[in-house]
């Protein structure tokens, strides 16, 4: 089984993601797990704060690093697991990454926000961190929803039919897509390709290798 556990101070979001769709039903079959740690449950004042203002000065706030670390503990003691903090100065999540990330049985998902997270918590206690891509969002939690999709579509029985993974748009090196088509036959004037029509399994293999997309 693959482990997800989720640490954000906005949990709903995350119940957002998983409550639909192939994670969910990856869940209720039992081939993946998810937990949702609500961080502000790991503060020790009465605000519940998980945020305080940068030494130095700057805009913003900065997440303190007591919380993340007691959390993180908090899980390590059920299960250890890999800890993976997203963040915009990371290398990028591609599909040879979600492969190697796919034979981890548990990855523990920091979703950040504000201007950070405390340096020393990220040293100490995070041993990767990913980026989606080189733009800013308001915090980690569309992030970790990426990287449970990515890294959820490879475990066998999460898409009911592998062929729909191994002749995924990068599964393997340049490889791409082909364009598709589907009822109705006829969609304001346009047709679909004779030869997807014909029945004939080689001259459609041969012209959807030919007719592959690439980047523009």
């Amino acid at each position: 089984m693959m482990y997800f556990s989720v640490v954000s101070i906005f949990p709903e979001m995350i119940s957002g993601i998983t409550g639909s769709g192939l994670l969910k039903k990856a869940v209720d079959n039992g081939i993946i797990n998810i937990d949702i740690y609500d961080l502000r449950d790991y503060t020790d004042n009465k605000h519940r704060k998980t945020d305080d203002r940068p030494y130095g000065g700057g805009a913003g706030m900065v997440m303190t690093p007591e919380p993340l670390r007691n959390v993180v503990d908090h899980i390590k003691e059920k299960r250890d697991g890999q800890v993976v903090l997203f963040s915009a100065y990371a290398e990028p999540l591609t599909q040879k990454r979600v492969k190697e990330f796919s034979k981890n049985d548990h990855h523990i998902l920091i979703c950040g926000r504000y201007e950070g997270v405390d340096q020393r918590f990220i040293e100490k206690h995070v041993d990767i961190e990913i980026s989606i891509g080189d733009y800013v969002i308001m915090g980690g939690e569309l992030a970790a929803g990426v990287f449970m999709e990515s890294v959820g579509r490879m475990i066998d029985g999460v898409v009911g039919n592998k062929e729909s993974v191994e002749t995924d748009s990068f599964y393997k090196d340049n490889q791409y897509g082909y364009p598709q088509y589907t009822m109705p036959r006829d969609f304001d004037g346009e047709g679909v390709p004779d030869v997807l029509l014909s029945g004939d399994h080689k001259r459609i293999y041969d012209w959807r290798e030919k007719n592959r997309k690439s980047r523009k």
